[in-house]
C-alpha cells in the first residue's frame, strides 16, 4: 500500500492526544500553528485541556529522540512525525489569508503536497468546514473517528432482553422455585440484565426477572413497592427495573439512558431521597448532584455568586425533580442543603476528591467524555452509589457523539461486571406532548 502524508488539525489532538500514533507507517505532519493552538488550551480543566497537555508531553518525548523539524520515527514500522511551517522549503501559498488560523494550517498542507507530489496528502480534521475548504483547495480530507463504545448507537446495550422458554418454566418461576437458565439458550446475558421470560406456548404468558450469573437462579423483580416517603413509584417496567438497581446495595454504579421525559432523573432522585432522607433506614449520609456545564445554544456568559449560586441555573432541571419529589417545598430543600444533606458539586473541582457514604447523581452524562467519566467514577469511595443519567441522542459537546461519549463508554465497559447495572427507558412519562415531541421532532 502506497505511503501517505497526513496533516493533522488541532481539533484532532484536542479530542484524542494519542491520535499522533494512529496512522500506521504513514507520515504525520503537524503544522506549527497547530502547536500554538494546542498551547492555548493546555490550562483548561476539562478533557480538552487534558488532551492538550498530553499531546505536548508526547511531542516533548519525541523531541528528546531527535529533531521534530527533520522528522522522528517513534518506533520501528511507524511513519515519521514532523512539525512543519506554512512556508517551509521556500514554498508560499499566497491565495490563502494567513491571518486566519485554519488557512495557515491548510497552507502547510499544500506545502506538504507540493513537496511530495507523488504521495497522497490528506488533511485530518474534526471540523467539517475545515474539510470542505481543504477539498476546495484540491486537498483530500478526512474526519478523525475517535474511539467508539459501539459501532452504532442502536447497538448500545439496553439492559433488557426477551427469552423464549418452556411454559412450565414460567409456572415454576411463579411458584417460587429456583430457575437457572441453560447456557444453551444461545443468548449472551450480562450480570444484572433484566429478562422477560415468554412462554413458547402462550406469548401473553410472561415473567419479569433479573439475571445475575449462569450458575445463579434468576431473581424476581419487585412488583409491589414498600411505603415510600414521598410517594414516587415506577409507572412502567423500565422505571421498575431502574428502582430495582437503585435500591440494590450490591450495585454501586447504575447507568440510566432515556429520551426527554422518560423519568430517568426523577427515578434517580427519588431513590436518593428515600435512601438518604426518607423515613426508613438511611443508607447514605448525603446526596451529591452535578451535571456538565454544557450550554444548549449560545452561552449567556459568566454567572455571579458562589459556586452553588453559579451551578443553580445548570441544575434547574434537577431542582424541578427535587421539588416534585418533596411536593414543591422549597423550605425543606433549603434545609437539606444547609444541613449538608444535599450537596451541589461542580465537576471541575471533583478531581482529587474521595467521596464516601454518599448517593451521587451525574445528570446529562452524555455530554461527558470517556476520560471525564473515568475521573468521576474513580472518585467513588466506600458505601457510595453513583448514578449516571442521560440521553445519547441529545449531545451538546462538540468533542463527543452518540457512540463516543462517556455515558456510552460506561454502559459498554461495565456491562460484564456485577458491580454495575443499566437500563434504557423506552417510554415517556412526563406528558403526552413531551412524548410525542421526542418522537417526531
Amino acid at each position: 500500500m502506497a505511503k501517505k502524508n497526513y496533516v493533522i488539525d488541532t481539533s484532532v489532538f484536542l479530542s484524542d492526544a494519542d491520535a499522533l500514533f494512529s496512522f500506521g507507517n504513514n507520515d504525520v505532519f503537524i503544522p506549527l500553528k497547530v502547536l500554538e493552538e494546542v498551547d492555548n488550551h493546555k490550562k483548561r480543566q476539562d478533557s480538552v485541556g487534558f488532551h492538550a497537555r498530553k499531546i505536548i508531553k508526547h511531542l516533548d518525548g519525541l523531541r528528546e529522540k531527535g529533531s521534530l523539524v527533520k522528522g522522528i520515527r517513534p518506533e520501528q514500522g511507524k511513519g515519521i512525525i514532523k512539525v512543519c511551517d506554512h512556508n517551509f522549503e521556500g514554498i508560499s501559498k499566497n491565495s490563502l489569508d494567513l491571518a486566519v488560523p485554519d488557512h495557515i494550517i491548510l497552507s502547510a498542507a499544500l506545502c506538504v503536497q507540493d513537496k511530495w507530489p507523488k504521495r497522497k496528502t490528506i488533511v485530518v480534521s474534526r471540523d467539517i468546514n475545515m474539510r470542505v475548504i481543504a477539498n476546495s483547495l484540491g486537498l483530500e480530507s478526512e474526519d478523525y473517528e475517535t474511539l467508539q463504545a459501539v459501532e452504532d448507537a442502536d447497538k448500545l446495550y439496553d439492559g433488557f432482553t426477551e427469552i423464549l422458554v418452556d411454559d412450565q418454566i414460567i409456572d415454576h418461576f411463579y411458584a417460587g422455585e429456583e430457575i437457572i437458565l441453560d447456557e444453551e439458550q444461545g443468548v449472551q446475558l450480562y450480570p444484572n440484565q433484566f429478562l422477560m421470560l415468554q412462554s413458547s406456548a402462550n406469548p401473553k404468558k410472561t415473567a419479569l426477572c433479573r439475571f445475575n450469573a449462569s450458575h445463579l437462579p434468576l431473581k424476581p423483580t419487585l412488583q409491589k413497592w414498600p411505603e415510600i416517603s414521598w410517594g414516587i413509584k415506577p409507572r412502567n417496567k423500565e422505571q421498575a427495573f431502574a428502582f430495582d438497581l437503585l435500591f440494590d446495595d450490591n450495585i454501586p454504579l447504575v447507568t440510566l439512558i432515556g429520551k426527554a421525559g422518560s423519568g430517568k432523573t426523577l427515578m434517580a432522585i427519588a431513590a436518593a431521597m428515600e435512601q438518604c432522607l426518607g423515613m426508613g433506614q438511611k443508607k447514605y449520609k448525603k446526596i451529591i448532584i452535578s451535571r456538565p456545564v454544557q450550554p444548549l445554544g449560545k452561552d449567556i456568559g459568566f454567572l455571579p455568586g458562589t459556586m452553588e449560586e453559579k451551578m443553580l441555573p445548570w441544575l434547574k432541571p434537577i431542582q424541578d425533580n427535587l421539588q416534585m419529589v418533596v411536593g414543591h417545598d422549597r423550605t425543606m430543600l433549603q434545609g437539606f442543603m444547609e444541613k449538608g444533606k444535599l450537596e451541589v458539586e461542580a465537576l471541575t473541582y471533583i478531581r482529587g476528591r474521595s467521596i464516601s457514604n454518599a448517593f451521587v447523581i451525574i445528570d446529562e452524562a452524555q455530554n461527558l467524555t470517556a476520560h471525564e467519566v473515568k475521573t468521576i467514577i474513580t472518585r467513588i469511595g466506600d458505601n457510595t452509589k453513583i448514578v449516571l443519567t442521560g440521553d445519547v441522542e441529545q449531545i451538546d459537546n462538540i468533542y463527543t457523539n452518540e457512540t463516543s461519549n462517556g455515558l456510552a463508554f460506561a454502559v459498554e465497559k461495565f456491562k460484564t461486571y456485577d458491580l454495575s447495572g443499566h437500563i434504557t427507558f423506552k417510554r415517556g412519562e412526563r406528558s403526552k406532548l413531551a412524548t410525542l415531541a421526542s418522537k417526531i421532532l
